[in-house]
């Protein structure tokens, strides 16, 4: 999200060229009431490989599938189609191809694709190409050798599926495979800004990985609406999968770990008597790919670093004295020449972290525009209590399942951003005075592919001023991609929040395949008569889809929550 411009992102004539490059290079389709036939195709196809598993042989084979028409059944499903049909058919040895089957083979060639492309940024090859000598640009394209890296993990994890419970599989397939589309996504919207040769270049590259991902997610999505229609028994012949996240060990551990300060592994204190004098020294000693909590007491303090938990680091809880006691500071940011991916004061990318009572800040300031106090990229990553404090883009979550409870979040312009599925509850959401002449923006979702399990989901928060903002118009959001998802029920909104409520990325239109919703909310700032008249604004949906927004459904959260010892509502 990199610009220099007074409001904080590219001018108008700027991003209505972007959008037009990147419209060239992605059709959008809408999934509307051909999926019905779509689902019912897999679905026959499906129930023919499990009726031929159970020995139901048709005469003389006539009416057998060939893997030409089996692929064309699946690929039909997909944004994609013709890549689709063209990347998988060379790959089929068998004619009896299920689903299952197509969907692996279109990981593989998604990964083998991405790995090629990947080779460019991590040999210097482009930074040589095209005489790149400006940091900021070369620093984004460090920053894609690191997101590529990570779409690469995901794709693999989507591929290694034979341990996972049956009731989890489809969530996590479709988690991993939308955060493998949002890694490679990132990569482009970090070089943005950069030449239209080097954007064309990049583009042409991985424009193949990048179908190719969203064939996999569409795939797998078909067929899990399609074992829907099936029912359990259909779910269990189709895939078998293992064991739960955590062991049943872990989660007494935890229970039993109420007073976390008083029995972590580590000890980090400013003043001597800890182990550690900072964070990053700490994590240097937790174990790469613990299965157990690795506990970090981090005590009060202003610890003013940079801090990555690394991809390798799993597992990893983080305890502060409070949110405004103990504090991490940073102040990277894009003006300076930091990427905004990589400007994060805190940084978690290791599955399964937790912080707890801790602060976050980039002190950049409004001037220097994108500076993340905190991003996250991790999967089942929870924030309890803790404060994030910026000004523009301060929270980044990025990708992946994710869950505030009881946060202090400040900020103005895009001030929550990215494309997980995130739920905030119980949460203050702070809009805080920005540069003259600027407006306040709360959310900014990515979501970019209709399949993408992703959005933003705000419950029961409190949505108000953090200071005097006369003059200052606030809206609740406006659309980052063509598919921005986000949600605000059962909270309360204050006054400083436009009648309008939401406000166009740029110009007046906007995408109408957004999905906003409002329900149940109060406060003054609720009104909603005056709201924009946008067909993707949801202002009356039942309970029924808004429960899709809540923990237990939006995040699965009541399969990896409760070992936390994490409070949450589950639902409405």
């Amino acid at each position: 999200m990199a610009s220099t411009s007074l409001y904080g992102k590219l001018d108008e004539a700027e991003q209505e060229r972007l959008t037009a490059r990147r419209q060239t290079r992605r059709r959008i389709t809408l999934i509307g009431v051909s999926s019905i036939i779509l689902i019912a195709v897999v679905v026959a196809a499906v129930v023919g490989g499990l009726s031929h598993a159970a020995g139901k042989k048709s005469e003389g084979g006539n009416n057998r599938q060939t893997p030409s028409s089996s692929i064309k059944a699946v690929c039909s499903s997909t944004l994609y189609p013709d890549s689709c049909y063209n990347s998988l058919m060379p790959m089929a040895e068998s004619g009896n191809l299920k689903p299952q089957d197509i969907y692996k083979l279109s990981v593989q060639v998604a990964m083998h694709e991405l790995s090629k492309a990947s080779e460019i940024f991590s040999s210097g090859y482009i930074v040589g190409k095209f005489n790149i000598t400006d940091n900021r640009t070369a620093a984004a394209v460090e920053a894609c050798h690191q997101l590529f890296d990570l779409a690469l993990d995901h794709l693999n994890a989507s591929l290694v599926i034979q341990n996972m419970k049956i009731s989890e599989a489809f969530d996590d397939l479709r988690t991993w495979l939308s955060s493998a589309g949002t890694f490679q996504q990132t990569c482009f919207d970090e070089l943005e800004s950069a030449s239209d040769e080097l954007n064309a270049f990049v583009h042409e590259n991985f424009k193949n990985s990048t179908e190719y991902t969203s064939n996999s997610l569409a795939i797998i999505t078909t067929i899990d609406e399609s074992m829907t229609a099936l029912g359990a028994i259909g779910r269990r012949r189709l895939m078998g999968f293992g064991p739960e996240w955590v062991s049943a060990e872990d989660r007494r551990m935890l229970a039993a770990a109420v007073n976390l300060s008083a029995t972590a592994d580590v000890v980090v204190a400013k003043d001597g008597s800890g182990k550690y004098n900072t964070i990053g020294e700490a994590l240097k000693g937790v174990p790469d790919k613990s299965t157990k909590r690795y506990v970090i007491y981090v005590k009060k303090g202003v610890y003013v670093e940079n801090v990555v938990v690394e991809k390798s680091k799993w597992n990893v809880m983080m305890v502060g004295d409070g949110k405004n006691a103990t504090v991490v500071s940073g102040s990277l940011n894009v003006v300076d020449g930091t990427p905004t991916f990589q400007s994060a004061t805190f940084a978690v990318f290791g599955k399964g972290f937790i912080a707890r009572d801790m602060g976050f800040r980039n002190t950049a300031g409004a001037a220097k525009h994108q500076a993340v106090a905190l991003i996250s990229t991790a999967d089942f990553s929870i924030f309890h209590r803790c404060s994030m404090d910026a000004f523009q883009d301060t929270l980044y979550p990025h990708s992946n399942r994710q869950f505030y409870r009881e946060c202090d979040i400040y900020g103005t312009i895009d001030f929550i951003f990215g494309n997980s599925a995130v739920v905030f509850q119980n949460c203050n959401i702070l809009s805080r005075k920005p540069l003259p002449n600027q407006q306040n923006t709360i959310t900014a979702q990515g979501k970019f592919d209709p399949n993408q399990n992703t959005g933003i989901s705000i419950q029961n928060c409190n949505v108000g001023p953090f200071g005097d903002l006369t003059g200052v118009k606030t809206y609740l959001g406006r659309p980052w991609k063509d598919y921005s998802t986000t949600v605000f029920f059962q909270s309360v909104l204050d006054r400083c929040i436009d009648p309008k409520g939401w406000l166009p990325w740029v110009g007046s239109s906007v995408p109408t395949t957004i999905f906003y919703a409002e329900l149940w909310n109060t406060g003054l700032g609720s009104v909603t008569k005056n709201r924009v008249n946008w067909s993707g604004l949801k202002l009356n949906l039942t309970s029924t889809q808004v429960k899709k927004f809540t923990v237990g459904p939006f995040v699965n959260g009541d399969q990896w929550i409760p070992a936390t010892n994490v409070t949450y509502k589950s639902g409405l």
